[in-house]
């Protein structure tokens, strides 16, 4: 009983670690990639391309087959072990090993087995590609999350700076500098205000739901550290796209895909000419015979001589070696129409090289674009925040004067507030976009 309660006590603490517990961006990027179905699949498929690898380099290997066979004879017939003809009935048949191994066959093996090699590199790619989605998709989920956070502590700093309005005006509604109608607007907005307060927090629920899912972790008590965005510079990482693009060559995969995907068809080619040239085969083999009399119960060798099973079997054991040389000559012009098939299937895929080129040159030059754009939307954001903080307290003092009223006061106000939303989400989103371009340049470093 004790044991079963200490169990117990230990899940609920771990439970309770666990739900409390903060991650971090590399925490999530390193759980997402662990738990990820399509990822898991992708592994998968890296095994099955090791084994066609192992499966390419047994080619190269002889075979070893076992074969035994026998038949039932009834009447007159030739004895298997005498070739005689005999009249009787009798069992009888052979047992026997042979080996077969491909000496040469126009290097088809050995391009099979380097085309296989190519294989296991391009899922390996193809893992890598994945990975990368899923990356930038957590990246984008946790900045989803920081950026709800500071919307929400926008909305309560608004919702308290509301609150302390009331106190304020009604004091001044008693002392009858106000009229009961801004007493009643300042409650308003503080309740609008506190409405806006539950929206966040219904953002920031839905975005920590969102990056739970993506992990595959509980959503209950899921929460995640902060990272210091600060006041991101206004400096442009990179000077243009092109540096960007030149570096992306090196480091994405889909690019060296597309180039793998060239040297495949190269091999394709080399395999299909193969079949131009004589395929040289040897063959190894050990034999016996054996009969067996079904009217006298013996076991017979020839006619007359009557011996044990395993003495037959020795007498007439023999074995052998022996080559077999095919030379092509005519076969339809099916090599050579599969030849030109493998030469257009690397015409096909070097256009795809120069489509991947292409479409990565173009998201990228999207991407510096968006970049750039995001700065220009935060450096406004930041001026015109100022701005309206600067407004606000000039408003603030007119207010509490009495030279300014409720309705142009809150006017003044929400300004401020669509200003500190702006800049929040100006924010993000040029940081995101920026991580984008890192991303791209093989300089993202998640911490």
């Amino acid at each position: 009983m004790k044991t079963k309660l200490s169990v117990l006590v230990a899940f609920c603490i771990s439970i309770a670690t666990f739900s409390q517990k903060k991650w971090t961006l590399k925490e999530c990027v390193d759980e997402a990639l662990k738990k990820n179905i399509s990822i898991q699949q992708n592994k998968l498929s890296v095994e099955l391309a090791k084994k066609d690898v192992e499966i390419a380099k047994g080619n190269f290997l002889p075979n070893l087959n076992a074969n035994t066979r026998g038949n039932l004879n009834f009447g007159s017939g030739f004895d298997p072990v005498s070739q005689n003809r005999v009249n009787t009935s009798f069992f009888g048949g052979s047992v026997g090993v042979n080996s077969n191994v491909t000496i040469f066959n126009g290097f088809r093996n050995t391009n099979t087995y380097k085309q296989a090699e190519l294989g296991v590199e391009s899922s390996l790619l193809d893992l890598q590609f994945i990975e990368n989605d899923i990356s930038l998709r957590v990246v984008n989920g946790y900045l989803n999350v920081l950026f709800a956070k500071e919307n929400l502590l926008a909305a309560k700093v608004q919702y308290k700076i509301s609150k302390s309005q009331i106190d304020a005006a009604e004091a001044r509604f008693k002392s009858g500098v106000i009229p009961k109608g801004d007493l009643l607007n300042t409650q308003s907005t503080a309740a609008s205000d506190q409405q806006n307060v539950v929206t966040q927090e219904n953002a920031l629920d839905i975005a920590l739901l969102n990056l739970s899912q993506l992990l595959q972790v509980p959503t209950e008590g899921f929460d995640v550290t902060g990272i210091n965005v600060g006041n991101p510079s206004a400096n442009l990482f990179y000077k243009n796209s092109s540096s960007v693009y030149d570096k992306s060559l090196g480091t994405m995969p889909e690019i060296a895909r597309a180039k793998l995907a060239i040297e495949n068809a190269n091999f394709d080619i080399e395999i299909a000419k193969g079949s131009f040239m004589p395929t040289i085969s040897g063959s190894l083999f050990l034999a016996s015979d054996y009969a067996y009399d079904l009217k006298d119960g013996t076991v017979r060798f020839g006619s007359t001589l009557n011996q044990d099973l395993f003495t037959q079997i020795n007498e007439n054991f023999g074995y052998g070696a022996g080559f077999r040389i095919d030379i092509p000559i005519f076969n339809r012009f099916q090599t050579k129409n599969r030849v030109a098939q493998s030469i257009i299937n690397k015409d096909i895929s070097e256009f795809r090289l120069l489509d991947e080129k292409l479409r990565l040159k173009q998201t990228i030059e999207q991407a510096f674009l968006d970049v750039k754009t995001a700065l220009k939307t935060f450096e406004a954001a930041k001026i015109s925040l100022e701005a309206q903080e600067e407004a606000f307290k000039n408003a603030q003092e007119r207010y509490n004067f009495g030279a300014m009223t409720q309705f142009d006061f809150d006017q003044v106000r929400t300004r401020l507030v669509n200003a500190q939303s702006a800049l929040i989400r100006s924010k993000y989103d040029y940081v995101f976009k920026t991580k984008v371009l890192q991303f791209y340049s093989g300089e993202l470093i998640l911490e």
